[in-house]
């Protein structure tokens, strides 16, 4: 006899075991208080957004949470689909993208996105308590974060080969008769021999180091199809790329906002970044966030993402997870 599976939420596929893990202060955050997980977790949600949600709660901390990952990991549903469900879920209460200040390198603010999950959905007031709670207090997690980025993560499969003892035996040289030369082949003067040095064109003498701009760039077409650019196109727009990067955020920080809510189809990949890029430019932080702060003082250390368009803003501003321009869309 056949027994039916009664669960709300679907079983996730024996790929989640291969799901990759987030660089160290990224990826999924799981809020504090959560009840065990039971069989009518997620039963309201439509088929689609309760698959993802099933698959997303059993992912272990620190998981990657970006779109790519979560669709690769799982085969029913590619990135569009993910992409929808998420928001979906963020509307419905369970997740907040979030960026945090994690820290100081090299003299610029390091900025992280976590992906903040609850089992149980939660309304929007609760979220707010919670981020202003979690942007007052930061400091355990910080700490964490600061001892994996300075540790070295080196897999346990990778082994370093012995490097084989060799000796070198110098050759001995032998002595070889001079050749006689007879009168008529004697010559007062050496032949010199030309030498021709071929230069090296500038591109070719610049190629080997491109810039973060231009690599971060390069590779949004890896993390979306949709936003493939050619070279020509990368060298046109790193230097409105570069000045992401001169107000202090990394290449994983403006890759997800290129690719955060992206329409069905692109037809101007190279129009499409350029405009993200001059529309999205975040804003220069003030000096007081980049060094100990007096008593007293807040320190702006936490923004919410709007899970429809990656916009960047204080939690209050945000209901169901949506910014006002996606809430609120202009009549056509």
């Amino acid at each position: 006899m056949v027994v039916p599976d009664l669960s709300s939420a679907p079983c996730a596929s024996a790929s989640s075991r291969a799901h990759p893990k987030a660089r160290p202060g990224y990826g999924k955050r799981s809020v504090p208080a959560q009840r065990p997980p039971c069989d009518g977790d997620f039963a309201l949600l439509p088929e689609r957004e309760r698959h993802i949600a099933g698959y997303v709660d059993g992912l272990p901390e620190g998981a990657a949470m970006d779109i790519k990952s979560l669709a690769q990991s799982q085969p029913l549903y590619g990135q569009m689909a993910v992409g929808s469900a998420l928001r979906a879920l963020g509307v419905a209460g369970h997740l907040r993208h979030v960026r945090c200040l994690s820290g100081e390198n090299g003299g610029q603010v390091r900025w992280v996105t976590r992906t903040f999950w609850s089992r149980t959905a939660r309304d929007n007031e609760w979220w707010n308590a919670f981020l202003t709670a979690e942007e007052r207090d930061p400091a355990p997690q910080v700490a964490a974060e600061a001892a994996a980025a300075t540790t070295p993560e080196v897999p346990a499969s990778v082994t370093v080969p012995a490097q084989p003892l060799v000796t070198t035996v110098p050759q001995q040289r032998t002595a070889e008769p001079e050749p006689v030369l007879m009168p008529q082949q004697r010559t007062t003067e050496p032949v010199p021999v030309q030498r021709t040095t071929v230069p090296v064109p500038v591109s070719q003498a610049t190629a080997g180091c491109p810039s973060p701009a231009f690599l971060a760039l390069a590779h949004l077409g890896r993390a979306d199809s949709r936003l493939a650019l050619s070279a020509a196109d990368c060298a046109a727009l790193e230097q409105a790329a570069a000045e992401w990067f001169a107000r202090g955020v990394d290449a994983d920080y403006l890759t997800h906002a290129l690719t955060a809510g992206l329409p069905a189809s692109v037809d101007s990949p190279f129009g499409f970044v350029r405009r993200r890029l001059r529309d999205k430019l975040p804003p220069r932080l003030p000096a007081a966030a980049a060094s100990p702060a007096a008593p007293g003082t807040p320190v702006r250390r936490l923004m919410v993402e709007c899970t429809e368009c990656g916009a960047p803003g204080r939690p209050e501003a945000f209901r169901d997870g949506l910014c006002r321009p996606c809430r609120e869309p202009d009549p056509a």
